[in-house]
């Protein structure tokens, strides 16, 4: 009985470390990211280096953008989204080419409630801004082609 015991603890040391162990490197890939918070989602973290989502936006700075009536393009995307991980690949590098300055907008790193408050009803969705007021939309995934028709005859033909 004594056995099952400390085998029992020496097992519950071992989570406990390797939670501990977890939550620390989490935290130190953390620091400095562009969401001003101290712990992420690990789908999150792992993109914290990616090039291809260096143009992260803050919900903040989409409002204060849409109070303004300025216009742009706003990438609602989650990188736990399979839909996204396929998309953004050709999405991103296609607003480059097309000039379009495409702000992302990290959706699981907020409440569920930005869904709603953003009128999104699932990722990926590309939404362009017109005088701060929404314009036109791609809701879901798309073809390359769509994106880029969609970048010259919604974002482009506007400015």
């Amino acid at each position: 009985m004594k056995k099952i015991i400390i085998f029992g603890v020496v097992l519950l040391v071992i989570f406990a470390a390797l939670a501990f162990v977890t939550t620390q490197q989490n935290q130190q890939q953390s620091e400095g990211n562009p969401y001003g918070k101290d712990r992420l989602h690990p789908e999150t973290i792992d993109t914290l280096d990616n090039p291809l989502y260096e143009n992260i936006i803050l919900p903040d700075e989409v409002d204060e953008m849409k109070d303004n009536g300025e216009d742009f393009t706003v990438y609602y995307f989650s990188p736990a989204c399979p839909v996204c991980n396929e998309v953004t690949p050709y999405l991103v590098p296609a607003a480059e080419d097309e000039g379009v300055d495409l702000h992302m907008l990290n959706l699981l790193e907020y409440d569920n409630e930005m869904f709603d408050y953003y009128d999104i009803e699932g990722t990926p969705t590309v939404i362009h801004y017109e005088n701060g007021v929404e314009e036109a939309r791609v809701a879901g995934g798309a073809d390359e082609k769509t994106y880029r028709q969609f970048f010259n005859e919604v974002v482009l033909d506007q400015q």
